[in-house]
């Protein structure tokens, strides 16, 4: 069953903001799902409405096979979020504050030193957080989003304004969060690379209309992105000629020659063939369009 599931989902602000447009969003239980789309496109519009945080204008959101609108209370007690910057008490430490939100919801002060592991502050819980780098700053948000463990977490843009070190942080924290809660993760970005590596399936949205869903295979199988092996040589023109009897499917394709998938076997005997009729090889390698070309083609 999907943890979050949206039947078309619209919305419309009053002075023409950004609109929705029956979005029909499925997100796996179990997955790490990234959701995707330019600024403006809606995607913050998307995670308020399944907080709560916006009014529910037409269509329905379902969280745990439960209606959203009438079991509201019971689905948000295993939800977490990060929505924007994380609202942080800068003059206690990273362990007080998260002592202060379990004393107030009623969580175990036990799980306040485990969660500070989990997240990568456990050696720097009695610093104040107004010493804390950005990075910190959202490592704490997120703590304070996932002190209660809940079963899904939604995060709105997480590594906004963090250096190269800070979201790689974030990228190995969600990972960590995923396999040892087995948290469900809906994050919006517009890091596509980052996206890349972490998200098991992903939504693209445009305009307020989604455009794709489903595991980043289905979306190159989709979109003509489906894995190659390139060739280079010293001469590509002589090259394609001797191999052309085998691999008729070899072609031309800018500074290499494309053949389709081969096991290794073939490219071996592909690569003795040319060697000793005097071409050299220089590169045999997989190849496949990434996330960023195709993401720019759906949202153009």
């Amino acid at each position: 069953m999907p943890t979050v599931v949206t039947n078309a989902l619209s919305h419309r602000y009053a002075r023409g903001g950004a609109s929705l447009h029956d979005i029909d969003l499925s997100v796996p239980e179990g997955a790490i799902f990234g959701f995707l789309g330019p600024n403006g496109a809606g995607k913050s519009t998307v995670l308020r409405l399944l907080l709560g945080l916006l009014r529910l204008q037409r269509g329905s959101v379902t969280i745990f096979g439960k209606s959203f609108a009438t079991h509201r209370i019971e689905v948000l007690r295993d939800v977490g979020s990060l929505i924007e910057a994380p609202s942080l008490y800068e003059h206690l430490t990273a362990r007080e504050n998260l002592v202060l939100h379990a004393d107030v919801r009623g969580i175990a002060r036990a799980w306040v030193d485990d969660t500070l592991r989990l997240v990568g502050l456990a050696d720097t819980a009695n610093k104040r957080v107004a010493q804390f780098s950005l990075g910190m700053k959202q490592r704490l948000g997120i703590a304070i989003a996932v002190l209660h463990r809940p079963k899904l977490l939604v995060l709105d843009e997480p590594t906004n304004g963090l250096d190269a070190h800070g979201t790689i942080e974030m990228r190995e924290l969600l990972q960590r969060l995923h396999r040892e809660r087995e948290t469900t993760i809906l994050v919006s970005s517009h890091v596509l690379a980052e996206v890349e590596r972490l998200a098991t399936h992903i939504a693209i949205l445009a305009s307020g209309r989604l455009r794709f869903q489903g595991t980043l295979d289905r979306l190159r199988e989709l979109h003509g992105a489906a894995a190659h092996i390139a060739l280079r040589t010293d001469d590509d023109a002589r090259a394609l000629g001797l191999i052309a009897d085998e691999i008729p499917a070899a072609a031309r394709d800018g500074a290499c020659i494309a053949l389709p998938p081969l096991p290794p076997a073939a490219l071996a005997r592909i690569n003795r063939r040319l060697v000793e009729r005097g071409i050299g090889v220089h590169e045999i390698a997989r190849s496949e369009r990434d996330l960023e070309s195709i993401f720019m083609e759906l949202v153009a």
